[in-house]
């Protein structure tokens, strides 16, 4: 089995700020569209959130690029296209396999910043647009997923799965450090230098189980296999995010 920290939603780059907690729960803002979108911030709700966090950049009017897409029963749709997806392959990151989405968030306008996981997904099917049938491309064209309404590479790819976000900030989904900046992680015992795609330079892996996390990059793979104890901090991390 291999997890993946995917990095999403609004950052200091892309968007302009963090996306916010609000009435303690996370609420990931999908960064400016791209290619191809159909759906405004204000389509989901999320208008006055976007133009307080980019300030006043974005607003109810702009489009976004919504993935992942949480589809309201309880499945996630998830595109990757060029480098990033290739980085997936060349990993072999598939069916079984669990996404854990992370980005940058904070609790009010003048608060802390920091990473923290606010969603996940159980990898069940893998679509690659170029080459799946119009039935398919029909079925998440329903969706308006960005990626079927125009193809952004070759080797565009849809991840397909049970998947849900976060109803609370818990503190055991936070990735940085208390009072660090939002690179420093707190990492779990069971994560070792070796064991995180792009994270290979050991001044990355500081005393105290810390982390310093790459500044870049949307998608790092830890290929846990049958060990027991990463998969008893995901299934706790499953069992947090699912929390009621």
């Amino acid at each position: 089995m291999k997890i993946v920290f995917s990095r999403k939603g609004f950052d200091s780059a892309a968007g302009g700020g963090a996306s916010p907690i609000v009435d303690g729960v996370p609420v990931s803002l999908p960064i400016p569209a791209g290619v191809a979108s159909n759906t405004s911030y204000g389509a989901l709700g999320l208008g006055e959130h976007a133009q307080a966090a980019s300030r006043g950049k974005l607003g109810e009017a702009d489009l976004c690029h919504h993935d992942p897409m949480f589809t309201g029963d309880g499945n996630c749709i998830f595109g990757q296209v060029g480098a990033a997806q290739t980085h997936l392959a060349n990993q072999g990151v598939g069916v079984g396999d669990i996404f854990l989405f992370f980005g940058l968030f904070r609790e009010e306008a003048s608060g802390e910043p920091h990473h923290r996981i606010f969603g996940w997904m159980e990898v069940e099917r893998m679509v690659h647009l170029a080459s799946c049938s119009e039935e398919e491309r029909d079925e998440f064209r329903a969706h308006h997923h960005p990626h079927v309404l125009a193809m952004h590479g070759s080797n565009d790819c849809l991840y397909v799965g049970p998947g849900g976000t976060a109803n609370r900030a818990s503190p055991a989904l936070r990735l940085t450090v208390e009072e660090g900046p939002p690179s420093l992680w707190n990492r779990p015992s069971w994560l070792k230098r070796g064991g995180l795609t792009y994270h290979d330079r050991a001044d990355r892996w500081l005393r105290g189980r810390r982390l310093k996390s790459v500044a870049r990059g949307q998608q790092f793979v830890a290929d846990i296999g049958r060990r027991k104890a990463p998969r008893e901090w995901l299934a706790e991390v499953l069992e947090d995010l699912r929390a009621s």
